[in-house]
């Protein structure tokens, strides 16, 4: 009995070490919400932005992924609700903490048709998932990922609309 407390707090220290001195493999996320109200009878939606940055095999990465869900459950104008719908997300770097952001890598994705063919979408997938192309993560650098959505509404004549969406938590170390 001895012997195997042993041997498993000795396995134990060991994971605890080889996590600690690890190449980070890590996600810092952030969700921000917004509501868009249309026209006439078309049904009020709200739509979740989630911004990660992710290290993974020495690389860091950014995405954005949008949710979305009707905000009343009857819809009576099921006409199309955007003329576009796109999503600009942002890898970004800093050399220290309290730095400003270099853009470092970017990618605009039109989500035009996916929004006005699904009155909700709550998956994970690549069709609602944004990207911005990797690069070598420097641990000591600080990294981010932000967004913007600019939106145009069909038929309410104002125009573009544009959200900047809360970045991620700093990935650092």
């Amino acid at each position: 009995m001895r012997k195997t407390l042993t041997t498993v707090g000795l396995a134990a220290s060991a994971l605890a070490a080889g996590v600690l001195l690890a190449t980070p493999a890590a996600a810092a996320s952030a969700t921000t919400d917004f509501d868009v109200y249309f026209p006439g009878q078309k049904p009020e939606s709200q739509y979740h932005v989630t911004n990660t940055a992710a290290v993974s095999g020495g690389r860091i990465t950014a995405k954005s992924v949008v949710n979305w869900q009707i905000l009343v459950d009857q819809v009576i104008d099921n006409s199309k609700r955007f003329t576009s719908f796109k999503i600009t997300t942002r890898l970004e770097s800093r050399p220290g903490k309290d730095s400003a952001d270099v853009v470092e890598t970017s990618k605009t994705c039109d989500l035009t048709k996916l929004v006005n063919d699904n009155y909700t979408w709550f998956l994970i997938e690549p069709v609602n998932t944004c990207t911005a192309p990797s690069m070598v993560y420097d641990g000591e650098v600080f990294w981010s990922s932000d967004s913007t959505v600019v939106y145009d509404i069909e038929g309410d004549g104002k125009g573009a609309i544009t959200k900047e969406i809360g970045g991620s938590p700093l990935a650092h170390g």
